[in-house]
């Protein structure tokens, strides 16, 4: 039951989705975004990452402190 848990709201992400694409090679909070969307939504990340973090480091059996983070690029050009 705690697989059906929502990680990512924004994109509707569950726990045992995440869970998935760490078994099938995404190590890193990057890679799983790139298979399951989670952080991609209108939040960017800001409410699920630290849980996507989490499950990454309890999965792969890795200190958080020791995962690879993804690169921030600010917009490449100025909104007025």
């Amino acid at each position: 039951m705690s697989d059906e848990i929502l990680i990512c709201r924004c994109e509707e992400v569950t726990e045992q989705e995440i869970k998935d694409a760490i078994k099938n090679g995404a190590s890193t909070v990057d890679g799983v975004k790139r298979v399951t969307r989670a952080g991609k939504g209108l939040c960017q990340g800001r409410t699920c990452r630290c849980l996507v973090e989490n499950l990454i480091s309890r999965e792969t059996k890795t200190p958080v402190e020791e995962l690879e983070y993804p690169n921030n690029r600010p917009p490449g050009k100025g909104v007025s």
